[in-house]
């Protein structure tokens, strides 16, 4: 995911203030350890998350709490056309257990 630039502020108090209701959502979806990263040269976010169920996941964009949430970013970070943000996925290379 992506920045746009001078919004490092915006977008850590808005994770900082997370709805407790998005919140609940995400740990009732099996998410746990979720953080996100940000590289302040190229403004790219890396986020790192564990789930239960990775299928529990492909229904999270279909919930009102997460669209609402992703309409309210959507101003301070690259967005697709449904208001989700832009990703892109990486291939692990390395893994130590």
């Amino acid at each position: 995911m992506k920045l746009y630039a001078g919004k490092e502020a915006e977008y850590k108090k808005r994770h900082d203030e997370i709805w407790p209701e998005l919140s609940a959502l995400l740990k009732g979806s099996g998410i746990t350890d979720y953080s996100i990263f940000l590289d302040k040269e190229t403004l790219s976010l890396f986020g790192v998350l564990k789930i239960e169920d990775e299928m529990k996941m492909l229904d999270l964009p279909k919930h009102p709490i997460m669209q609402k949430w992703w309409v309210y970013m959507a101003d301070i970070m690259e967005s697709n056309e449904d208001h989700s943000p832009v990703s892109l996925p990486l291939e692990e290379v390395f893994y130590l257990p």
